[in-house]
């Protein structure tokens, strides 16, 4: 274009030059080609005067910040223009846009690229005077202005064609800043249009802390950052309450400090933890409901006998698996309580056994997708609430509810008893072996009920003693009396000093000769344990007999018997040793003193929820480190305090679909205790190497049992709707594999069900990774200081590669 102009030029100048000795026709073809190039140069200046001018409008906006306020930054001026780096933006209003963050705006070699050089040459012809610019700048201006100059030579005689053909190339410089400008807006645009998707389940807020959480419907994420009731971890003193052995200094750390801390914990994390991740589905003969410590069968069939129930016991593989559990076809999240306890999704539980077996007796039945649950159990085929209501008649001081708050039940069935016993405010501890009927303790734990897999076997159950108020027996099938009463005692050992034993038998009421001998045995067997006949009776309703014993408070009645059989454990004997000791057939003394635990009845509840255990004395430490008491109430404010300034409002929890829950360090039970208004119960795990708190527990009215978390638990898969684990991880990795915990979290929460974690910040990021390679949704992360929280939810989501767990084939 520019070579056709200067020949366009030159043949001008020729033909002014040599006109005299060139012929008509040629000037007359030169003038036509004149006047048609002139006609087009003036189409084409008309058009393009127009672009420039709202090409330099658009500039001017673009710019006016920028000249006024950094005028001596040709980069800030640069990057102003174009949207990137500036904090403001006019509009075509003259109003100011405040932007939080420029992940959706241009990159800087976008920004710099020939719109400086066009915003140049503009202010050449339309930019005032008055706007400063660098020496290096007017140096450049100055260098094209002369190239200019000389391009223009015959300025009078070519101005207006020259003119045209300047302002052309102005036109089409701001016409190419337009264009690139529209592109700009578009990359813009398409930027932030990707950041939004990409962030539309994500969200970052800061409250005295680090935290992002994810966006849900339960959520209202703009009320959780503003709300200053919210509180995730606690400051000052209350820090030291979330681990035994933390230590406040009252310093504060530096900025500078905590992010160090923090980079060093993500490195540490990801260079531990990157391409370590590989799962795959648990290829055993229980399939869905695979426990790893009670489906051990390269060990049960070892087992030199099976005489006292010993292949129902617990017999833990040395490496706990680290596969996932598959769910079963058609699972469905379960049905809430307190309709659960009436129906429960077949597909969830895809059992029949029972329904043939114990149909007629009223325990389930099948009815289209739903099993039903109609209330009744062998010894209550009416319904377990009149069977209830029937000992209360039986026994008034049993009080359910008030006096009687944490029950045993041992041979549970599917546990109809314990879940009516809620309408009563009483908690109880169902207890069934695994198999024994067909997934027994499995339906009771998928109607929201409590239920544990165990058997009273060789060895004690893992509950310390003096803890139960009640303890109950409805045809559970268990010997009571033989092998000298070894069985009973072991239910002794659990009894609450003056806490009743209800048994629910034939024996009791049926003439037949095996009946008659059992009778007899017990009688004998009860009278020689020193308890009290309280009451036997037998209900029309049901057509089945009841005996109430009651334990004595005090050692005289031990003390008076002609023989010492069965005799009393030694003194060094602790009847709070539970985890894998063998039973013995002896009886422990009642404390008596009023500092002992269980030489007094608990406060009725609900007041003992609250009450400090009077056997907690000042000069005994605290978990925490405090004086017992001290600790006892702190920890209970402090759980509170979290539960209701954080957990039911701050992670988007519907709390109306949690039933079942466990607490895996449970400490004092005050996390349980801030819970009990809800429409729930906690299961409290005490680790075998923490502080025995779980006596505390059962004081309180709640209960719990103790664990080994190296080890599988002893539940069905898909059990919990919400586990709370506080610094149980950080515990469990200083020991034994924590990817085997992470697996068996995995099997025991339901799928939608939600884990929080509150640990150490590494801990935390480490958990973080886990949880998002078996597909969970982060629903919250939170960091402040050392310490940090998480919240996330299972999905359905597993592997489709297997893995043979060879010792759970049967």
């Amino acid at each position: 274009m520019a070579s056709g102009k200067y020949s366009r030029v030159d043949g001008r100048r020729s033909s002014w030059r040599y006109c005299s000795t060139v012929t008509i026709m040629v000037f007359v073809a030169l003038c036509i080609v004149g006047v048609w190039m002139m006609t087009t140069s003036s189409m084409l200046r008309f058009q393009n005067t127009d672009v420039s001018a709202e090409s330099e409008n658009k500039l001017k906006i673009h710019t006016t910040d920028s000249n006024s306020e950094n005028n001596d930054d040709d980069d800030n001026h640069d990057n102003s223009s174009n949207g990137v780096g500036g904090s403001d933006e006019l509009t075509d209003d003259g109003k100011s846009n405040q932007f939080e963050d420029n992940r959706g705006n241009l990159t800087e070699n976008v920004s710099k690229g020939d719109t400086a050089r066009n915003s140049n040459q503009e202010e050449k012809n339309e930019i005032s005077e008055d706007n400063e610019t660098d020496t290096k700048e007017k140096k450049e201006d100055k260098s094209k202005g002369s190239s200019k100059d000389e391009n223009t030579e015959d300025g009078s005689e070519n101005e207006s064609e020259n003119g045209d053909d300047g302002k052309s190339q102005m036109a089409k410089k701001a016409t190419e800043t337009i264009e690139m400008e529209s592109n700009a807006d578009d990359l813009t645009k398409e930027s932030e249009k990707n950041s939004n998707e990409k962030n539309d389940g994500k969200r970052e807020s800061q409250i005295d802390g680090s935290v992002v959480i994810n966006k849900d419907e339960e959520l209202d994420q703009d009320s959780f950052v503003k709300d200053k009731s919210v509180e995730l971890l606690p400051s000052g003193s209350e820090s030291e309450i979330l681990d035994e052995s933390s230590t406040q200094n009252g310093s504060f750390l530096t900025q500078a400090t905590e992010s160090a801390n923090e980079n060093e914990a993500q490195k540490s994390s990801q260079s531990e933890n990157q391409n370590v991740y590989s799962w795959k589905l648990c290829n055993t003969t229980s399939g869905p409901d695979f426990i790893p410590c009670l489906d051990n069968w390269a060990v049960i069939r070892k087992l030199p006998s099976t005489k006292h129930y010993e292949h129902r016991e617990r017999h833990c593989p040395d490496n706990p698996p680290t596969c996932l559990v598959p769910v079963p076809e058609g699972y469905q999240p379960p049905i809430e309580w307190p309709t659960s306890r009436e129906k429960i999704w077949y597909h969830n539980v895809p059992h029949t056994k029972l329904v043939e077996i114990k149909g007629h007796q009223n325990w389930v039945k099948v009815s289209g997708e739903y099993l039903i649950f109609p209330g009744g159990g062998t010894q209550f085929k009416h319904g377990a609430l009149h069977y209830i209501d029937f000992i209360q008649e039986s026994v008034p001081d049993i009080a359910w509810g008030n006096h009687s708050r944490v029950v045993l039940d041992v041979g549970c069935g599917v546990a109809s008893f314990g879940g009516y016993l809620f309408e009563k405010d009483v908690l109880t501890m169902s207890l069934a072996p695994k198999d024994e009927h067909e997934a027994q303790v499995q339906f009771a734990l998928e109607r929201g009920i409590p239920a544990i897999s165990a058997v009273m076997g060789t060895k004690r159950l893992p509950y310390p003693g003096r803890v139960f108020d009640v303890v109950h027996c409805a045809r559970c099938r268990v010997p009571w009396h033989i092998e000298g009463g070894k069985l009973l005692l072991e239910l002794n050992r659990l009894l609450r000093p003056g806490g009743f034993f209800v048994w629910s038998a034939t024996p009791i009421y049926q003439k037949l000769p095996d009946d008659i001998g059992i009778w007899e045995a017990m009688k004998k067997l009860t009278k020689a344990m020193c308890w009290e006949v309280v009451s036997i009776s037998k209900d029309e309703v049901n057509r089945v007999g009841l005996a109430v014993y009651r334990k004595p408070t005090s050692n005289e009645c031990y003390e008076q018997r002609s023989q010492n059989d069965p005799p009393l454990c030694q003194n060094s004997d602790d009847p709070n040793a539970a985890w894998n000791v063998p039973l013995k057939s002896c009886m422990h003394k009642v404390p008596v003193a009023l500092s002992d635990r269980g030489s007094q009845w608990p406060e009725q509840w609900p007041a003992r929820a609250e009450k400090t255990p009077y056997w907690l004395l000042t000069s005994q430490v605290g978990a925490y480190g405090k004086p017992a008491p001290e600790d006892f109430v702190d920890d209970n404010e402090h759980w509170k305090r979290v539960v209701n300034k954080s957990y039911l409002n701050g992670l988007g929890i519907k709390w109306s679909s949690v039933r079942n829950v466990m607490d895996m360090r449970a400490i004092y039970g005050g996390f349980a205790a801030a819970l009990r208004e809800l429409n729930l119960w906690v299961m409290n795990i005490v680790s075998i190497d923490a502080p025995d708190t779980l006596p505390i527990i059962y004081e309180r009215g709640l209960f719990g049992i103790y664990h080994d978390w190296c080890e599988s638990f002893s539940t069905y898969p898909r059990s919990y709707d919400l586990l709370h684990a506080d610094h149980i991880f950080s515990k469990i990795k200083a020991r034994c594999n924590i990817m085997a915990l992470v697996s068996e979290v995995n099997r025991i929460l339901r799928p939608e069900g939600n884990i929080i974690v509150r640990d150490t910040v590494k801990i935390i990021s480490e958990l973080e990774n886990i949880f998002k390679s078996m597909r969970w949704d982060i629903r919250m992360t939170y960091s402040k200081n050392e310490e940090g929280m998480l919240c996330a939810q299972k999905t359905m989501w597993r592997p489709k590669d297997e893995e043979t767990v060879k010792y759970a084939i049967a």
